[in-house]
């Protein structure tokens, strides 16, 4: 999608601090941190929210699932959250899937 900015960001037309990428999905620090180690999964494919997870894609909702935790095993935590808000009465605020991981810190709900 050409006004996306995560697909601008997972095609790196936009610089990001990279944490993780395949030919599936990409992984990049957050810019506005709420944990010491917070960063974003994204599938390259345009996924507008996960009101739109299909049998067709689910695949790659998956891979981004292990993808997670992979990286959480390689840096060490064995405790984080995973958060992905779907529409705009929830949080969401950019319209492509993304699964937040946040770890560093104890997490308390509600979330803050």
């Amino acid at each position: 999608m050409s006004d996306c900015i995560f697909c601008k960001i997972a095609s790196e037309e936009i610089p990001s601090k990279k944490v993780y990428e395949d030919e599936q999905c990409y992984a990049f620090y957050d810019l506005d941190p709420q944990a010491p180690t917070h960063f974003l999964v994204i599938p390259k494919a345009h996924i507008a929210s996960a009101l739109d997870i299909n049998e067709g894609n689910s695949m790659i909702v998956g891979h981004c699932f292990a993808v997670i935790a992979k990286v959480a095993k390689e840096r060490g935590f064995d405790s984080y959250r995973v958060v992905s808000n779907c529409g705009e009465q929830a949080g969401q605020s950019v319209f492509h899937l993304h699964f937040h991981v946040l770890a560093g810190r104890d997490m308390t709900w509600p979330p803050g």
